[in-house]
This record gives C-alpha cells, structure tokens and sequence, in this order.
C-alpha cells in the first residue's frame, strides 16, 4: 500500500457510519472514519460503537480511521480498535509530536499516517518521519495555523504555512515516504479557491488532499491532472528522448535527463 497513489482521502465522522457508504462511493481514494475533531466529545464512545459495528458487518471494506490524539483520554481505547480490525487499511495519528507516539500506534500493526498540525509535531518532523511505520505524512494546515496563531488566509500566515508544507515535503523525500497528502480546504462552495489549492499542493510536491465534502473529489481529482498543454510538452520531450541521445534541444530549450524525468512524472501523473 505503501506506494498506492493516493489523490483524495475523504472524512466521514464515526457519529453517521451510514454516510461511510455514500463517501466510498463518491470515487475518493480512501475514505477517513473520523473519531477525532468531527466527533463532540460526549460522543465519542458512541462514535467508536459506530465504528466497530460497522467493521464487524463489513469486513470486506478497507476504511482508514483517524484515531484521537495520544493524549486524549479514549486514545487507548481508538488503538484497540483498530488493532481489532483488518479491514483498517491505516491509522491516522492527529497532533503527532514524537517518534514515541509513532511507535505506540504502530504496535497495532498498523500503517501510521501521521498529521503535522503543530508547532511540536513541526519541531520533531524529522524523527516522526524517520520512525518505522510511518507510511506517508499528512499536513494538517487549520491545526498548525491555530497552534501558532496564524491569521488564516493572509499573506503572512500562509508565508509560514508554506514553510511548513516544504518541512513536510523535504522529510517526505528523506525518510523515502509515499506522497505526503495537504490539508482540507473548508470551504465546500467555493470551487475555485479549491481548485486553486490543489493545483498549488501539487505544484509544491503534494500527492493530494484530504477532503470533507464528497463533492470535492471529482474536483481535487480534476485539479490534480496535467494540463493538455503539459501532456502535450511531456509527450514531445519523451518521443525527441527515445532516440537516445542523453541531452538535445527542443524548441529552444535544453533537454537534459532532469527534463525528461519531469516529462516522465507528468504522464503518470495522467495515468
């Protein structure tokens, strides 16, 4: 699973498991039964009965499951859950701030995907990402922007975030990770600021995006895909390379082996 191509990954609060069918059907790539930050904190025994009733009564569906953080009181109790369980695909591990958190949740035998959204989790990024069992890391943008008290959407704030989502993508690289996965983008009306998003993650590096609304699949999905223009440009780039020189120029440009790299990562990003 390690290196599935991962675009979208949908949440789904464990309080409504019959909205868990309507998200796998809505074509995200994985589906999120959340038991964390969509779930009030007087329901979160409920949410996790939800969620055990329905594994029990569906073994077949593989579902992803976002547990509460390490230092919540029901922490344990999501973990032994998911250890139950084979149809939980992965964990992923909100507020993650040390390897030791990491290597508790992996004891599961479980796949950690954990979220970065938070100065600490920042600070230990490198180790956290390095800590066997970690198979791709999630960057959960809202959190962190709280945490360090970020104005959501001004130039400053989104300044730090993109260094942050560097920080994310550069240990991404090091520690040999599936494409890590940006934040949600929380307004579900506004498919532009979305699609604008997305493009901008996968400029950036990103795999994808977690999402919370199904209609914002087909979107992330459609923002994610090459332009005709760059097909086109990878196309010609591939077929110049096939005859075998190493470095040749094409319209005016030099192409050399980084060029037809790119030219080879955009047609399977098509695929």
């Amino acid at each position: 699973m390690t290196r599935s191509i991962i675009r979208s990954a949908l949440f789904v609060p464990a309080t409504r498991p019959e909205r868990i069918y309507k998200a796998i059907a809505s074509g995200a790539d994985r589906v999120i039964v959340d038991l964390e930050d969509s779930v009030h904190e007087n329901l979160k025994n409920m949410a996790r009965e939800n969620l055990e009733h329905y594994l029990r009564e569906n073994p077949a569906v593989q579902v992803l499951v976002r547990v509460n953080a390490p230092e919540h009181r029901v922490h344990a109790e999501d973990l032994a859950l998911c250890q139950r369980h084979a149809s939980v695909a992965a964990i992923l591990l909100p507020k993650a701030q040390s390897p030791a958190q990491v290597l508790a949740a992996g004891l599961t035998g479980k796949p950690i995907w954990p979220i970065i959204e938070t100065a600490r989790g920042l600070v230990a990024l490198e180790s956290i990402a390095q800590t066997e069992g970690v198979e791709r890391l999630l960057f959960g943008s809202l959190d962190l922007g709280l945490d360090l008290g970020l104005t959501a959407g001004s130039l400053g704030g989104e300044a730090i975030l993109a260094h942050a989502r560097y920080a994310v993508l550069l240990n991404t690289r090091l520690a040999g990770l599936a494409p890590a996965l940006d934040g949600v983008y929380p307004h579900i009306d506004d498919k532009a600021g979305l699609i604008q998003t997305v493009q901008s993650a996968r400029d950036m590096g990103f795999g994808g995006a977690l999402c919370i609304h199904p209609g914002q699949v087909a979107i992330i999905h459609k923002a994610l895909r090459p332009s005709p223009e760059e097909l086109q440009w990878a196309r010609r780039i591939l077929e110049q390379a096939s005859g075998g020189e190493g470095v040749f120029v094409l319209e005016g440009q030099m192409v050399d082996a980084p060029v037809i790299g790119r030219a080879h990562a955009i047609i399977a990003r098509a695929r």
